[in-house]
C-alpha cells in the first residue's frame, strides 16, 4: 500500500504565502502561476489547488460569502491561519525565506532592491531592518493581490504607481501593520493624499474630500484628480475589506486635522 505524502509545515505555510498572493479566481490546477508553483515544492498542480481551497475554507470573507472551500484539510490550514493574524510579522518573514530557499536563493539575494540600502548594517540591526523591509514587501504583494493590482480610485493598473497604502500608519498601531485588513490599494497621488488626510474614506467605502482640499476647487487640477472621486465608493477588494474601525481611526485622527 502506497504511504500518504504528507504536508510539512513548511508546505502548508508555503501554501498559505501563495494563498493570501493570489486572486481567488485563479486557484485552479490550470494556472499558470499554481503549476509554477506546484513544480517549486514538488507538488501536483491538483494538490496545490485543492490546499488553497482549503484555505479558503478557513477565510472568514469567503465564510460570509457563503463560500466554503473545500473542508477536508482544514485541520492542518486552520492552525497555520490563526498562527497568521496572531503572529503576522513572524509568519510572513519565516514563509518568505522558505520560498527564498525553494528558489535556491537568500533573503538578501531575493529582495535586493529593497534591501541595497541596507548591505552595510550589521548583526542584530540588520536582521530587524532585513525582516521589517521583507514584511513590508509581502504587504504590498498581499494588498495588491487583494485589489487586483489596481488603483481603489481610479482602476490605474500599473504596478510601478501602485502603493499599499496604510489606513491606521505603520507609526501608529505596530499590531495592525501587516493586517491586510488595514491596506488599500491607491495610485500614487491618492495615495499621498491619503496618507495626508487630504482625503478620507468612510465606513461605507465612500470618498470624502477634505475642506482643506476644497479650498482648491476652483483650480484646474482639482476639478480633474479629485472632484470627479468625491462621493464615489472605492473598488471592492477580493477578500480583505477595509477595517471599519481603522477608516474611522483615519478619519478621526487624520482626516479631522485637514478637515478644519
Amino acid at each position: 500500500m502506497a504511504t500518504r505524502n504528507l504536508w510539512t509545515r513548511e508546505e502548508l505555510i508555503l501554501a498559505f504565502n501563495f494563498y493570501l498572493k493570489l486572486p481567488f479566481g485563479k486557484m485552479t490546477s490550470t494556472n499558470k502561476e499554481v503549476i509554477q508553483f506546484a513544480n517549486l515544492i514538488g507538488r501536483t498542480p491538483s494538490s496545490i489547488a485543492i490546499r488553497l481551497t482549503n484555505y479558503a475554507a478557513c477565510d472568514p470573507y469567503h465564510k460570509a460569502r457563503g463560500v466554503k472551500g473545500m473542508i477536508g484539510g482544514i485541520k492542518q490550514c486552520q492552525p497555520i491561519w490563526d498562527e497568521f493574524f496572531e503572529n503576522k510579522e513572524t509568519l510572513i518573514f519565516e514563509s518568505e525565506r522558505i520560498l527564498a530557499e525553494k528558489e535556491n536563493l537568500t533573503i538578501e539575494s531575493k529582495f535586493y532592491s529593497v534591501l541595497d540600502d541596507i548591505r552595510d548594517l550589521k548583526g542584530e540591526v540588520k536582521l530587524r531592518e532585513v525582516k521589517t523591509r521583507v514584511n513590508q514587501n509581502f504587504f504590498r504583494e498581499l494588498v495588491l493581490a487583494n485589489y487586483k493590482s489596481k488603483c481603489a480610485v481610479t482602476g490605474i493598473d500599473i504596478p510601478e504607481l501602485l502603493f499599499a497604502s496604510h489606513i491606521i500608519p505603520w507609526s501608529k498601531n505596530e499590531q495592525e501593520r501587516l493586517n491586510p485588513e488595514n491596506g488599500i490599494c491607491l495610485s500614487a497621488l491618492y495615495d499621498k493624499a491619503f496618507d495626508k488626510g487630504l482625503i478620507g474614506i468612510n465606513e461605507s467605502h465612500i470618498i470624502v474630500i477634505s475642506n482643506d482640499l476644497k479650498r482648491n476647487e476652483n483650480k484646474e487640477y482639482y476639478k480633474m484628480h479629485f472632484s470627479p472621486i468625491e462621493n464615489t465608493k472605492i473598488q471592492s477588494p477580493e477578500r480583505f475589506l477595509p477595517n471599519k474601525t481603522f477608516l474611522q481611526y483615519h478619519l478621526d485622527e487624520i482626516f479631522a486635522l485637514r478637515n478644519s
